[in-house]
């Protein structure tokens, strides 16, 4: 019989999935799965004891996602991910195609096919949709949970205005894939995933691509950089907003700006970032869905 893990976070967007946990078992049991729920811990490793389940579903937003990641890689394990979304933005389950509605998105697992997607590397942390620094970057670690689940998205725009007037340029060297150049930036968006707190900030990312997406917001006066920002959420390509796709990606700095892995406190510099091309195995709606 299939074995399988619901590891749900009761903590995740609007701390619903807690009611819904036996009805998500449910659902899996009536596949063939043996499935056991267990609330997840941020002091253990959720793969203690197991190890050798067939299946690891995640109800959680994309922190939640991350941290069993690489919980995972730091055991060496190889297991599959099912993930139904009930954080915030959940955007990994939706670069995956998953269904906003849990009982639905346990049903495209349990039915799902499996592949192999990319995930980000830096330095020894593992990402599944965005590394980030500067400005507007720190605004998931920084919002509380309770407006997160009173107001949702909404919480990280309000949050993001206010870090506006304290933004400072970070002095970078960067080198992509043996491009190499000098950059004072306001914000730096490294994308494996297509969005970013639901907003569609990386055009071309594909989490099967096995490229990383980087955007990077040059540092110019207040106005300038807002506008500029602004265009290119609009759609725009202003000169300030540089885009590029690498798989390497070298980042120092004379300054140790703090840095976000999808909305969990990131590596320090200096930052060696990778794209590991298919390193993650999900559970994705079958074709058809």
């Amino acid at each position: 019989m299939k074995t399988a893990v619901l590891l749900y976070n009761p903590q995740s967007g609007r701390g619903r999935i807690d009611f819904q946990v036996e009805e998500l078992c449910t659902v899996f049991r009536a596949y063939g799965y043996d499935i056991r729920p267990q609330q997840i811990d941020f002091e253990a490793n959720p793969f203690d004891g197991n190890e050798t389940v067939s299946l690891m579903v995640v109800a959680g937003g994309d922190g939640s996602v991350n941290f069993v990641l690489n919980a995972m890689k730091r055991k060496g394990l190889d297991i599959p991910l099912g993930v139904i979304p009930a954080g915030t933005a959940n955007d990994f389950a939706g670069a995956l195609g998953m269904s906003r509605r849990p009982l639905e998105a346990a049903r495209q697992i349990a039915s799902g096919v499996e592949e192999r997607v990319d995930c980000g590397r830096v330095n020894d942390l593992y990402f599944i949709n965005i590394l980030s620094f500067g400005i507007f970057t720190t605004t998931s670690q920084r919002t509380p949970d309770e407006i997160k689940h009173r107001i949702g998205k909404l919480a990280y725009i309000i949050e993001g205005v206010r870090e506006v007037v304290s933004m400072h340029a970070v002095p970078l060297e960067i080198d992509a894939d043996g491009e190499r150049f000098d950059l004072r930036s306001l914000m730096v968006l490294i994308f494996n995933g297509e969005t970013a707190g639901g907003f569609p900030l990386a055009r071309r990312s594909s989490i099967r691509d096995g490229l990383l997406d980087c955007i990077l917001l040059e540092k110019r006066d207040i106005f300038r950089s807002t506008l500029a920002m602004g265009q290119y959420l609009l759609g725009g390509n202003p000169k300030i907003v540089r885009h590029l796709q690498a798989r390497k990606i070298e980042i120092r700095s004379t300054v140790n700006e703090p840095t976000d892995v999808d909305g969990q406190r990131g590596a320090e510099f200096p930052l060696h970032i990778e794209c590991v091309a298919g390193g993650v195995r999900v559970i994705c709606p079958s074709s058809g869905e």
